[in-house]
């Protein structure tokens, strides 16, 4: 029986990062990608290629600092694919070793950020996207990161619209409600085990 993968995914201030540990409690393995990718930029072989691509000004104390990434990223999309290009085929190798320390279960999560911007979303058996109104997203995202509207709206022009995403999407949780996104999170978990 092979492991079903489960892409989990949506913009940023959705709540998919609760939505998955959601999951989690209900003892599904959850893979949060984003969790690996912070572990992976402090990797010395990583740390080589950013000096490279990016010089020494995103660093601190010599460490990189994700809020200077962040700033040169945000503002200039060509900066983020490279910054994607060095990390993300790294996460993928980690999730594929995730995968084998799994093998057996029914099915697995795997959430990610930009699942279909980095077309990871075609190794998934099925998709599942987490929404909720850009008011309620801008808003946890002010308050979750201490950052102005403006940052917000100028990371959310980097991620695919939920119009478009929806579109690739198997099951939508409505994430304005988390006690009814957890019902629906329920019924999901449902309707896979029977696939």
């Amino acid at each position: 029986m092979k492991t079903k993968i489960i892409g989990l995914t949506g913009g940023i201030g959705s709540g998919k990062t609760t939505i998955a540990r959601y999951f989690e409690s209900l003892g599904i393995p959850v893979y949060i990608a984003d969790d690996e990718a912070k572990k992976i930029l402090y990797t010395p072989e990583v740390v080589a290629e950013l000096v490279e691509k990016f010089g020494n000004n995103i660093f601190t104390d010599g460490i990189p600092d994700r809020t200077k990434i962040a700033e040169i990223v945000f503002k200039q999309p060509e900066k983020l694919a490279v910054l994607n290009s060095i990390i993300h085929p790294k996460v993928g190798e980690h999730f594929k070793k995730w995968i084998t320390e799994n093998t057996g279960k029914l099915f697995v999560i795997k959430e990610t950020a930009i699942l279909f911007e980095s077309g990871s979303y075609k190794d998934c058996d099925a998709v599942i996207l987490v929404t909720a109104p850009i008011e309620v997203r801008v808003d946890r995202v002010m308050q979750r990161d201490g950052v102005t509207k403006d940052k917000v709206l100028e990371r959310m022009a980097n991620q695919w619209d939920d119009e478009k995403k929806a579109a690739l999407s198997n099951y939508i949780i409505d994430n304005t409600d988390l006690e009814s996104a957890k019902k629906q999170v329920v019924k999901i978990v449902k309707l896979v085990n029977s696939l």
